[in-house]
């Protein structure tokens, strides 16, 4: 779970988290209206018979409930506890213990000791007639055994069709037909304010409903696929994985997370696009798995700070960082340091948005990417890959030749001071330590003084510059120069490139009055 995630309650072992979605007709009108007041029992019995929503609140949502409900199931999951894998604390003892393993070979081999069998539970809904349900995948996660209970309580033992953890989705699939289902809204759009109903099974209270509206859209809380929808309707444990419903019972959303200190409903509840959801389902469906585009580049935010250091204020877009030796993007001409503006047309203000846009695409589609490079306007078309699994991806390069640096000794002490920091030419022990080729150019920092920007920044001893501006790094007159046409144009700071194990990363840096 990542950092920013790290805040939300994404599903736990015992029921899942949730989030409604919504989307409704019209929003609330006000009308004066100018007449006699009754008063006393006259003006008690003309409130009573006069109160109602006003236009655009429905009067009840028992019809919707009434139509959609089959649809909606519980999900009962069975999973087996690994002991070996629990660490005990014996009190008195300053250390953990793990249990002898069992069943396995003299060296350890074999599988651990199986431990007690736990039950938890989420929410589903049928999509088709012949038995085909969405759920979240971390629902199921880890599954031994899958029953689904419908509302007139019959259980049926269901199967894994695919999980899709960059969505948090998962179909299953239960044996015979005639089931009620329901339909994913994909041309429409609640707007904020809309109102939805969720329906699920909230702490094994299956076929609960709740209401609320429409709080917000494009969330991101850490996920790189999902531009989630934020809602108000109560949700809780168990609820992860129902549907949010508009007014007329289409289902914008699959319910998957809450933000929440205590752990139960704060009003503050996420979900996965229809759109989204639909997608992903017909290939889980079709394939098992997700097959997502892939062009071979690492990208981080080109935000306001660094649009500022290149003269671009107020631009927001994806800056390239990295490209995989041999991979698509690398082929089609793209270059570390280009600024991503659009994708196939979109508009992408963030590394999570462009990485959305080329995951939408399947292999072998052509991608074309409006860039800004060397301050001008290009395009760069390039055919989409597949994209490896994210444990591939998470494991990193280690560096451009493959190796993985080691921390190594500060570099050499002499050298120029610019922005901060003291620089000189990249030699070849700064390379080893550094596990970058032979060839490489760049500038070693040696030292950085505290009090100034770049320190601010986190940049450090033995870091390793190797671009400012649209220029690479060879000797710190080149730096010199950027900084002096930085400062000659007006502009408050630098970009600057900055390798550090095994990674690129670009930083705006200030330049000292």
């Amino acid at each position: 779970m990542s950092s920013t995630k790290s805040r939300y309650l994404i599903g736990a072992l015992a029921g899942v988290l949730v989030a409604g979605t919504a989307m409704a007709a019209a929003g609330l009108t006000a009308a004066d209206r100018t007449s006699p007041q009754p008063s006393g029992a006259a003006a008690a019995a003309s409130a009573a018979s006069n109160f109602g929503p006003p236009p655009g609140a429905p009067m009840s949502f028992a019809d919707i409930f009434e139509r959609v409900s089959p649809a909606v199931v519980s999900i009962n999951v069975t999973t087996r506890v690994d002991v070996s894998r629990m660490p005990r604390q014996i009190p008195g003892l300053p250390f953990e213990f793990r249990p002898p393993r069992q069943g396995g070979d003299e060296d350890g081999e074999g599988e651990g000791p199986r431990g007690p069998r736990r039950q938890s539970a989420g929410s589903g809904f049928f999509i088709t007639a012949d038995g085909y349900l969405v759920t979240n995948a971390h629902v199921i996660e880890d599954a031994e055994s899958i029953k689904v209970v419908l509302k007139d309580e019959t259980e049926l033992d269901a199967t894994v069709v695919g999980r899709d953890e960059g969505t948090d989705i998962a179909v299953l699939k239960v044996k015979g037909s005639g089931y009620t289902f329901v339909n994913f809204e994909n041309s429409a759009r609640p707007r904020v304010g809309d109102w939805v109903l969720t329906v699920g099974n909230p702490y094994n209270l299956g076929g609960t409903a709740t209401a609320g509206i429409v709080s917000a859209y494009g969330r991101d809380i850490g996920e790189l696929f999902v531009d989630y929808i934020q809602l108000d309707a109560p949700i809780n444990r168990g609820n992860s994985g129902g549907p949010t419903f508009d007014t007329y019972g289409r289902v914008i959303g699959v319910n998957t997370a809450i933000f929440s200190p205590t752990g139960g409903s704060v009003g503050i509840g996420f979900a996965v696009p229809a759109e989204v959801a639909a997608r992903v389902s017909r290939q889980l469906i079709a394939n098992g798995k997700v097959v997502r585009g892939y062009i071979g580049a690492t990208i981080q935010d080109f935000d306001e700070d660094m649009a500022a250091a290149q003269g671009m204020a107020g631009q927001k877009a994806a800056i390239v960082t990295e490209l995989i030796p041999g991979g698509p993007a690398e082929r089609a001409g793209l270059v570390i340091g280009d600024i991503v503006l659009s994708v196939n047309g979109v508009r992408v203000r963030s590394s999570s948005e462009m990485t959305r846009q080329v995951a939408k695409a399947s292999p072998g589609d052509l991608l074309r990417l409006e860039i800004i490079r060397g301050g001008k306007p290009r395009t760069v078309e390039i055919r989409s890959g597949v994209r490896p699994p994210e444990a591939q991806l998470a494991g990193g390069p280690g560096g451009p030749n493959g190796a993985t640096p080691g921390p190594g000794r500060p570099g050499p002490s002499a050298g120029q001071s610019l922005l901060g920091m003291t620089v000189a030419p990249l030699d070849d022990a700064g390379r080893r330590r550094a596990g970058l080729p032979a060839d490489a150019r760049g500038l070693l920092v040696s030292s950085v003084e505290r009090s100034s920007d770049a320190a601010e920044r986190g940049l450090q001893a033995n870091d390793i510059l190797l671009r400012a501006g649209d220029r690479a790094l060879a000797a710190p007159a080149d730096l010199a120069a950027v900084v002096d046409q930085a400062r000659k144009a007006g502009r408050p700071s630098v970009l600057v490139a900055v390798w550090r194990g095994g990674r690129t990363i670009f930083l705006p840096i200030k330049i000292a009055d």
